[in-house]
């Protein structure tokens, strides 16, 4: 997609579904989950301030998006139902997020298990697709 391109020109939140829906005037559209949304925010308190894995997001599996603002032509911010709306989803980050969500969805499950982590809000664990 060139540059231009990159602003969807529709914009849906699914909540019965659980995903932000993103229609592009070529046609294209994407479709992400919240719970990935969720623990891919971009914000410094899930990426951290500096290098490194950031901080691992558990208990998302019912985390809800109740609202989306434009921020100028290059971003949407995101607000969710835990109470979290820091940082800005710009609009090449979903596309990215929407091209390559299966490695990002397999790598957070993976740090999950790794680090004794859990979808579940109540810490049982479930590491089955979104």
């Amino acid at each position: 997609m060139s540059e231009t391109s990159d602003i969807p020109s529709d914009i849906r939140i699914r909540r019965q579904s659980r995903v932000l829906h993103l229609t592009y005037a070529s046609g294209d559209t994407l479709e992400l989950p919240f719970e990935l949304l969720r623990v891919y925010s971009p914000s410094a308190e899930v990426r951290g301030h500096g290098m490194g894995p950031g901080t691992l997001q558990t208990g998302k599996r019912e985390v809800l998006v109740t609202g989306a603002e434009a921020v100028g032509n290059y971003a949407l911010k995101l607000h969710f139902s835990d109470g979290h709306d820091s940082g800005l989803f710009t609009w090449s980050y979903l596309q990215d997020l929407g091209r390559n969500q299966e490695q990002y969805w397999q790598d957070y499950l993976a740090r999950l298990e790794k680090e004794g982590g859990s979808r579940e809000s109540g810490g049982q664990q479930l590491l089955s697709s979104p």
